[in-house]
């Protein structure tokens, strides 16, 4: 490691922590007003934030019925299904040594460290910025959703980092097709599907692209033969692992609850549907407000952005962004914001010419407090009802 890269790592590292901690500090120090928000309920408010220890029940029981049938919560067993396991297996390994609680939120904390510095050298190894510390140091508080997920215990770091990675890997093959970065890609995709069940549109959108890719070819090329489009394809095959890694938690439901379609059965948390722009409904049962202007802006900044990248020639990254946006607004649930995470990085390098101009930085900072009174009003908020946490320690 150089000079200049260790050096953007300890920023990067001190960024993270001090981000963290200024989001903990009023919940370690209880403050009872602070803006007229009541912290008086301690730490305790971080460690019950949804979904922290919804995973750590997995954790414990690893969809057992039985066992999670002995802890305290009163959701059916099938529920758990729709939270894939990876993130609680880092629980239950970094738990014997700091306990469940803890390790919940230290998981999180280091694949934001993890996320921040993969985006970075995606940024900076494609060129893509000409300040990419700057850009990854937004990177860790824009969207605000993305503040207050990494700040609390939830599986989004994991798999943004995966992602991230993924993408960076594919980008690494296409510009080098040297065989051990799309393997890496791979690995990264089936990391990312263990971690959430959106892992699959990876694969659905980077097999997009590379169809698209072949297809495109005949255009430049005459005479172009099945066989070579075969030749063409087949450097991509360690992209099924992301398909595996999906059969492989669906096996895994169906030996826990002898229902191998487990995730579709797991209640109203699943929330993909047709026709599209059902959260428009207000009688939804995950919407019940008719205040969602916010979501409108946010598919638009998510397909503007898809486009702008397909204009920049990053098309990997568009596809991803356009697949997902695109599966996005069949999602029936207030919270977008979060559910769109996994393509904010890759709209802050669409925009990235704006995000990096002296307008747009006097107007982040004007904001900078308002981003933080937003995490912490949700954060206080978001818990669940759990007031004993120590079965969970």
């Amino acid at each position: 490691m150089n000079k200049e890269v260790f050096k953007v790592f300890l920023i990067i590292d001190l960024a993270v922590t001090i981000i963290t901690l200024l989001i903990w500090l009023p919940h370690l120090l209880a403050i009872k007003s602070f803006f007229n928000l009541d912290f008086s309920n301690g730490f305790n408010t971080i460690y019950r934030n949804f979904d922290g220890l919804e995973y750590v029940i997995i954790a414990k029981s690893f969809y057992n019925p039985n066992l999670i049938a002995n802890l305290p919560q009163s959701l059916p067993a099938t529920y758990y299904a729709s939270h894939f396991p990876l993130y609680s297996i880092f629980i239950l390994a970094a738990a014997q040594f700091l306990g469940f609680l803890k390790s919940m939120l230290f998981i999180p904390f280091i694949f934001t460290l993890f996320s921040a510095k993969a985006f970075y050298f995606l940024v900076r190894d494609f060129k893509l910025s000409s300040h990419p510390l700057w850009l990854t140091l937004l990177f860790l508080v824009l969207p605000a959703r993305w503040l207050i997920v990494h700040s609390v215990g939830s599986s989004e770091p994991m798999f943004i980092f995966f992602i991230i990675t993924a993408i960076y890997c594919f980008m690494k093959f296409e510009q080098s097709r040297k065989w051990l970065w799309i393997y890496l890609t791979g690995l990264s995709g089936l990391f990312a599907q263990l971690t959430r069940p959106p892992g699959i549109l990876l694969f659905i959108a980077l097999g997009i692209y590379i169809l698209w890719s072949v297809i495109a070819s005949h255009v430049h090329l005459l005479n172009v033969t099945w066989q070579s489009n075969i030749k063409r394809v087949l450097p991509y095959y360690p992209l099924l692992l992301i398909p595996l890694g999906l059969f492989t938690v669906f096996y895994w439901f169906g030996i826990s609850y002898h229902d191998f379609w487990a995730y579709f059965h797991s209640g109203d948390n699943i929330h993909l549907t047709l026709p599209p722009f059902q959260v428009f409904d207000k009688h939804a049962f995950w919407v019940g407000e008719i205040w969602l202007e916010d979501i409108v802006y946010i598919f638009i900044l998510g397909f503007f952005g898809g486009i702008y990248l397909l204009k920049q020639k990053l098309y990997p990254m568009a596809f991803f962004v356009l697949i997902y946006i695109v599966a996005s607004i069949m999602v029936v649930h207030r919270d977008i914001s979060r559910y769109t995470l996994p393509i904010f990085p890759f709209l802050l390098i669409a925009f990235e010419r704006i995000l990096t101009s002296k307008e747009f930085k006097i107007a982040f900072v004007i904001v900078a407090l308002g981003i933080y009174l937003y995490a912490q009003n949700f954060i206080l908020e978001n818990v669940a009802p759990i007031p004993n946490l120590g079965v969970f320690n």
